[in-house]
């Protein structure tokens, strides 16, 4: 009994024994799997948690993690990211010590959100210990080259030098100021920018460079050296805190105000949203660029997610989410997707606390540092911002840019791309739509609440002057300029092809011009257009417009535009309706060689026709010297009447059909170009001695066609069409003229209206460069204008006008057209010979195979018919009956 007691004792010691170790090892495995199934990353965070962007993207990452943890692929590979935020203040030493705090006491394997430039810069001590990722830092002087650790999440500052210099360069500004901060952010895109609008021909005047630091006293003293500049056009490239005490300073001295034109960068233009009011309202006016975030529903949700987590928070006002914010969630998931990509690894255990590092160099790297920034580079992934993908270390530039107006908030006014160049939309695939005119994109709230384009350096010395412009009063080519006085308002009003010009050309300035029309009396002394021309040059006029010819002299004095007309000069001759007395001009309507081909063709047709016919036609047999005889008359008489001789073979009926068909549009053909020959209008020739007429001055100066010198003037000026007409009308030998030269405006005036007794001949002289608008030395509005009256040309605008003032007028005769009458050729009728040479020689080939064959027959038969005979011969040698047997023998064939 006792034994059995000691027995159950020592099994129920063995059983418990057994379930304490099975407890034992099933702790341990949980334990061991516990600790080997979850991955997890800590991650470094550094940002200026007392700035707006610091504090809205550590919540953007914050939401970014639990997105994350929410995904199945994340919950199966038991994937976290472990966030350690530490606050850098905006001062770079203070996020280098976070960020050696972080790698010695937390093990981060990443760093997330140097948010200045100078911050990622001196991170980049760091070496090759962990991958810093930075969602702000766009200074061009950040590389992977310096700092092959680093990636910049973010857009790189110089990928929008471009849009800025197509802004500049769409305006029309010439003469701008560059205004930046002086610092690693702010120096980086400056040489890039200088490059770029030196190319656009814009000249930068002055550039003012501004410390972070500085105090309101220095921006007030800068602005007032900028007030004293004549530009007013400004690029203003400076990070938030300091642009929002500049541009209330600016707003403080009457900066914003019309006339005044601002651009700022998109580090400005992305942190607007959360900018305070009183920054905005002294930034009315202002335009500026930024990336383009395409829509997505995933960015709806997340908008949604966001405005329900500050409404939970009960805030006044939901702050709006800017592309900082959308980089930040992007850079944690780009993080996260390389590490589940580089799969679990085994992080390094801490460090004792009681044990610091001394120095930078004594940070260990980290095993799993070159692997996981390998992976991040490789990101490819559509993001919130949109297509997440890395080149040489940084985003890649987006598709599009906006370009925005601050006008109350920020509205958008259109997009730049690389391709397009300004647009005012965009498709889904975010590709330019259409590009905007400048009456499109000028919608735009200037500074002042102007909607007129400022015009920087472009400015008239007096504020809102009116351009005085002369143009010549006239009392004919009113096409060309007229002026009238209204008697009820007694008004000047100014018409006529050079004021349309005019007028659309200014409509296609940048700016806003105001002029008036100031007819410009007779001249007493000189000439009329020499005298408007000087007091251009005196400044009494501020331009010229009418019909003003661009010369070498007058350029002197004055800047003309380029020409809007056609330059060159042309000569008026008279024309006359005459009869030729050519006796041979009935052959001049077809060439030689069209007349040897013909010739070729009526005896090759006739041959072929007698070769068809000949064995079976009567008509065609005979005499050799009948045969050739009724051949030719055959073929050549196809011209005039029907053939009495009747075809029997069809090939022959074939062969002339088609070459009737033929003669028939030679005949045709040789009847309109005769015609044409004897009732064409003739020019009128000019014989050696008879007098041409030279326009000087709009004066008529006479000379001969072959010894040029001027005579002297024995006309009165050429003041309307009609004085053209009567000197031509009177004739060289009744005191007139036979020809005269003139400049080509004057000549389409002329023959709009006498085109039907006058017209055009060459030469066409090029002693005339055409008309222009004459500006004084200087002027800006010459280059402008230039520019406006090419894009006229360019749109065929300049077309359009000169038909609105002559719509349905035949200007211009073609001499060559007018007074010569093309021969014909053989070439134009050798579809006409190859189709009947073709039908002729099938035609002859087809009669002898089948003359051939018929002869064969025939020789069988008279073969058949000699064995016939001989055969009834041996039976009888009666002459009657060998001749009954062979004619039925005959017979039975």
């Amino acid at each position: 009994m006792q034994l059995t007691m000691e027995s159950v004792r020592l099994a129920h010691v063995f059983i418990l024994l057994v379930i304490l170790h099975t407890f034992r090892s099933i702790g341990w495995s949980m334990a061991q799997n516990s600790h080997h199934g979850d991955h997890h990353i800590h991650v470094g965070v550094i940002l200026d948690m007392e700035s707006p962007v610091g504090e809205l993207a550590q919540k953007c990452m914050t939401m970014a993690i639990s997105d994350l943890n929410a995904l199945p692929w994340h919950t199966n590979h038991h994937l976290k990211l472990i966030l350690h935020p530490r606050n850098s203040m905006g001062q770079p030493l203070k996020a280098l010590s976070s960020a050696v705090e972080l790698l010695e006491n937390e093990q981060v394997e990443a760093l997330i959100g140097p948010q200045t430039s100078e911050e990622a810069e001196l991170l980049g001590e760091l070496g090759d210990r962990v991958p810093v990722i930075s969602f702000s830092a766009s200074s061009p002087f950040l590389s992977r080259e310096k700092n092959p650790d680093f990636i910049r999440m973010t857009t790189n500052d110089n990928s929008q030098v471009e849009a800025i210099a197509a802004l500049v360069q769409k305006f029309g500004w010439r003469e701008l100021v560059i205004i930046h901060e002086d610092s690693s952010y702010g120096n980086g895109i400056i040489p890039d920018l200088l490059l770029t609008l030196h190319e656009g021909n814009a000249h930068v005047a002055h550039r003012t460079v501004i410390p972070p630091q500085a105090r309101d006293i220095y921006l007030e003293a800068q602005l007032y050296r900028l007030m004293a500049l004549s530009a007013n056009i400004f690029i203003v490239h400076m990070s938030p805190s300091l642009t929002s005490r500049f541009f209330i300073k600016v707003n403080e001295l009457g900066m914003i105000s019309t006339g005044y034109g601002w651009i700022v960068t998109d580090g400005i233009v992305n942190e607007l949203p959360v900018m305070d009011q009183l920054v905005l309202d002294s930034m009315q006016g202002v335009i500026g660029i930024r990336p383009y975030i395409p829509p997505s529903e995933r960015l709806h949700n997340f908008s949604l997610k966001w405005r329900n987590n500050f409404f939970t928070n009960q805030h006044h006002q939901i702050p709006e989410v800017n592309v900082y914010c959308l980089w930040a969630y992007d850079s944690v998931w780009a993080l996260a997707k390389a590490a589940y990509q580089l799969g679990p690894t085994t992080s390094m255990q801490k460090n004792d606390p009681a044990n610091k590092l001394a120095h930078l160099d004594a940070i260990p790297s980290r095993r799993t540092g070159s692997d996981l920034l390998c992976k991040i580079l490789r990101s490819h992934f559509m993001g919130l911002s949109g297509e997440i993908q890395l080149k040489n270390g940084q985003l890649q530039q987006p598709l599009a840019l906006e370009i925005v107006n601050v006008v109350g908030r920020v509205k958008r006014i259109g997009f730049w791309t690389r391709s397009n160049g300004i647009t005012t939309g965009l498709n889904r695939s975010s590709v330019a739509t259409q590009s905007p005119s400048l009456r499109e994109i000028g919608s735009i709230s200037w500074p002042g609440s102007s909607l007129a384009i400022p015009r920087g350096q472009q400015i008239m010395p007096k504020v809102g002057k009116r351009l005085r412009i002369g143009v010549p009063i006239k009392k004919g080519f009113k096409e060309l300029v007229g002026v009238e006085l209204n008697p009820e308002t007694n008004a000047t009003i100014v018409t006529g092809l050079c004021v349309d010009v005019f007028k659309a050309a200014i409509d296609l300035l940048p700016y806003e011009v105001k002029f008036d029309f100031i007819p410009f009396p007779n001249s007493t002394t000189g000439s009329y257009y020499q005298d408007l021309i000087y007091h251009v040059y005196l400044q009494q006029y501020d331009a010229a417009v009418g019909d003003i010819t661009i010369t070498a002299n007058r350029s002197l004095y004055v800047d003309f535009t380029m020409p809007f007309t056609e330059t060159g000069a042309a000569m008026i001759v008279p024309i006359k309706t005459s009869r030729s007395t050519n006796l041979w001009i009935f052959l001049q309507p077809l060439t030689v060689d069209l007349w040897l081909v013909i010739g070729a063709f009526f005896v090759f047709t006739g041959c072929v026709v007698w070769t068809i016919e000949h064995s079976d036609n009567n008509e065609f047999k005979g005499p050799l010297a009948q045969q050739i005889g009724m051949a030719m008359w055959y073929s050549f008489s196809t011209l005039f009447f029907a053939q009495r001789e009747k075809l029997i073979s069809n090939l022959s009926k074939v062969v002339v059909i088609v070459w009737l068909f033929v003669v028939l549009i030679l005949t045709s053909s040789y009847t309109a170009n005769l015609s044409s020959m004897l009732t064409v209008h003739q020019l009128q020739s000019l014989p050696k001695g008879e007098s041409i007429g030279f326009t000087v001055d709009r004066k008529l100066v006479m000379t001969d066609p072959i010894n040029l010198p001027f005579k002297n003037p024995s006309f009165p000026p050429l003041e309307t069409v009609q004085d053209y007409a009567n000197a031509l009308r009177d004739g060289s030998r009744n005191g007139g003229v036979s020809a005269i030269i003139d400049e080509i405006p004057y000549v389409k005036v002329f023959l709009s209206q006498y085109s039907a007794q006058y017209t055009m001949v060459e030469p066409t002289y090029n002693s005339s460069n055409g008309f222009g608008f004459a500006f004084p030395k200087g002027s800006p509005l010459a280059p402008d204008i230039s520019a406006s009256i090419a894009k006229l040309r360019e749109d065929g605008k300049l077309h359009l006008i000169s038909q609105n003032w002559f719509q349905n007028r035949s200007l211009f005769t073609n001499q060559d057209s007018a007074t010569k009458v093309a021969r014909l050729d053989s070439y134009n009728f050798r579809g006409l010979f190859l189709i009947t040479g073709i039908t002729s020689i099938v035609a002859v080939i087809i009669s002898y195979k089948f003359r051939k064959k018929k002869s064969t027959t025939v020789q069988q038969h008279e073969v058949a018919d000699q064995l016939a005979e001989e055969k009834f011969s041996a039976v009888s040698d009666t002459p009657l009956r060998r001749t009954s047997s062979k004619h039925i023998r005959r017979h039975s064939y």
